[in-house]
C-alpha cells in the first residue's frame, strides 16, 4: 500500500474493502467533533445461531451412523462437539462434565451437582442431567445411563471423541472392562464435515466481520506502531462488528518469516512488511484470513514474492475440485513454488506448512490441503487457502481466504486481493 492511498483512507473514515464489502458496517456520528468520522457497528444481528431442531437432527444423524458402524454410545467433552450436538458451551476441569448420545433414545449430561442450573442455561436439546456429588464417581453416572438406555453393559463399543482426556477414557472403561472402546471420529466427523447452509451463512458472517475489520486496521497503520498496538485495533474492530472470541496476529519484517512470529520486538517502519492472520466467530463458527501489507511503496522483492502467493492460492483455488484428493491441492501449490525457485518441499525458503485445513466452529478441523491427504473433496466441506512463502532474514508473505466446496466447485467466503496496492479484498456472495 503507498502512503498517499492511506491519508485518503483517513481523511474519509472508511477504506475501499469497507466501501465494497458492506456499507452497512459503518453508521455516521451525531457528534459534531466526529462529523467527518465513521463508527464500527454490530453487524452479526441479521443472522441466528443454531436451533434446537438443528441439533436434534444432528443428534439422529450421529445415532443413525452408531448403528451402521455398531457403537453402543459416544463420550463427549466441552468442546466444539459438545456444543455442535447439544447447545452446551463449557469448559474442561478435574470435575467431570460429559455428553452422552446413545445408539437410540434420549441425550444425557452428566455434570457436578452445584453445575445443573448452569448446564441447563445452554441445554438447547431434550435430554437429562445426570448430577454427581464431590465425593462421588461421575463414571458411575455415566453407566447407570448406558443401562438405562438398554445398552448392554457386558459386550459392545464405545465410542470417545477424538479430544476426550485419558483418565476420562479410563474411568468409564475400568467400569465397563468388558466393553471396547474406539475413536468416536468417525460419528463426529461423519456429522460436522459437511456444512449446512445455515452453518456457512455463519462462517460468512464471521469472514465479513473480520475483512471490515482489516479495512478499519489498514486505514490506521502508522510508522512506529508495535505488533501489539496493531493487534489490539484489530481485537476491537472485530469486537465492534459483533465477532466473537477474536483472535489476532501482527508479524513485522523478520517476523513475517516465521508463520507464527517471533518474541523479539518489532516497530513498523517505512517500508515494513506487515503479516497479520486473524480470525473471530459468529454463533460459534469461525472465520480465519490473512493479509500482507507493505508500509509506502513496495520494493520489487516484496511485490514478486507477494505477487507469487497470491498466484499460489489460485493455483490452489482451481485444484480444490470435487472428486479429488484433498493433498492434490497442496502439491500443485508445491509444484508451482519450486518452478519459481522456492522449496522444494517444505524447505525455506518457501512454504513451510501445509495449505490449508479444514474450518467450521474450530479453527482447524479436518480434512488438510496437505501433501498424502486421500480425502475426496465434497461439497459442504470448508478449508482455508493460505499457501505462504516465508524467507528467513527478509520477510513472509500470507494470503489466506476461506473456500466452501460446493456441487460446481469451490466458491470463496472472501475473495483475495488481486494486488499488493490494493491488498484487502472483498467479501463474496453466498452461493
Amino acid at each position: 500500500m503507498n502512503m498517499n492511498k492511506r491519508s485518503f483512507l483517513k481523511a474519509g473514515g472508511a477504506s475501499i474493502a469497507a466501501l465494497s464489502v458492506s456499507t452497512s458496517a459503518f453508521a455516521s456520528s451525531t457528534k459534531e467533533s466526529q462529523s467527518n468520522s465513521q463508527v464500527l457497528k454490530d453487524i452479526t444481528k441479521d443472522v441466528a445461531g443454531i436451533t434446537s431442531a438443528e441439533r436434534e437432527a444432528r443428534i439422529i444423524k450421529a445415532q443413525q451412523l452408531m448403528q451402521q458402524m455398531n457403537i453402543s454410545a459416544l463420550i463427549i467433552e466441552p468442546g466444539a462437539a459438545m456444543d455442535y450436538f447439544s447447545g452446551i458451551q463449557w469448559w474442561r476441569s478435574e470435575r467431570l462434565t460429559a455428553l452422552v448420545i446413545p445408539q437410540q433414545g434420549k441425550v444425557a449430561v452428566v455434570c457436578p451437582f452445584f453445575e445443573e442450573p448452569s448446564i441447563q442455561e445452554s441445554l438447547a436439546i431434550d435430554g437429562d442431567i445426570r448430577v454427581w456429588q464431590e465425593h462421588e464417581s461421575p463414571f458411575e453416572r455415566i453407566k447407570q445411563i448406558l443401562a438405562d438406555r438398554g445398552i448392554s453393559l457386558t459386550k459392545g463399543t464405545i465410542g470417545f471423541e477424538n479430544s476426550v482426556r485419558y483418565f476420562v477414557q479410563h474411568g468409564v472403561m475400568s467400569l465397563l472392562s468388558t466393553l471396547q472402546h474406539v475413536s468416536a471420529e468417525p460419528v463426529t466427523r461423519g456429522c460436522r464435515i459437511i456444512k449446512s447452509h445455515h452453518e456457512l451463512q455463519l462462517m460468512h458472517k464471521a469472514n465479513e466481520v473480520t475483512l471490515l475489520a482489516y479495512s478499519e486496521v489498514y486505514s490506521k497503520l502508522e510508522v512506529g506502531m508495535t505488533s501489539a498496538q496493531v493487534k489490539s485495533l484489530m481485537s476491537n474492530a472485530q469486537a465492534k462488528l459483533g465477532g466473537k472470541g477474536a483472535w489476532n496476529m501482527a508479524l513485522i519484517d523478520q517476523a513475517s518469516a516465521f508463520p507464527h512470529g517471533s518474541k523479539k520486538k518489532h516497530l513498523i517502519k517505512e517500508g515494513s512488511i506487515v503479516l497479520m492472520d486473524c480470525g473471530c466467530n459468529v454463533h460459534g463458527y469461525q472465520s480465519d484470513i490473512s493479509r500482507t501489507f507493505v508500509m509506502g511503496e513496495p520494493t520489487k522483492r516484496q511485490r514478486d514474492v507477494w505477487q507469487t502467493v497470491r498466484t499460489g492460492q489460485k493455483i490452489a483455488f482451481e485444484q480444490a475440485q470435487i472428486g479429488n484428493a484433498a493433498g492434490t491441492v497442496d502439491d500443485a501449490v508445491r509444484k508451482y513454488y519450486q518452478a519459481q525457485g522456492f522449496g522444494p518441499d517444505y524447505k525455506l525458503p518457501g512454504l513451510s506448512h501445509r495449505t490449508g485445513h479444514g474450518i467450521g466452529m474450530e479453527g482447524h478441523e479436518s480434512v488438510n490441503f496437505v501433501h498424502g491427504e486421500q480425502e475426496k473433496l465434497t461439497a459442504g466441506m470448508c478449508f482455508s487457502n493460505e499457501p505462504g512463502i516465508y524467507i528467513p532474514g527478509e520477510f513472509g508473505v500470507r494470503l489466506e481466504d476461506c473456500i466452501y466446496m460446493t456441487d460446481k466447485g469451490p466458491q470463496w467466503f472472501t475473495i483475495p486481493p488481486d494486488s499488493l496496492d490494493s491488498p484487502l479484498g472483498k467479501l463474496a456472495k453466498l452461493a
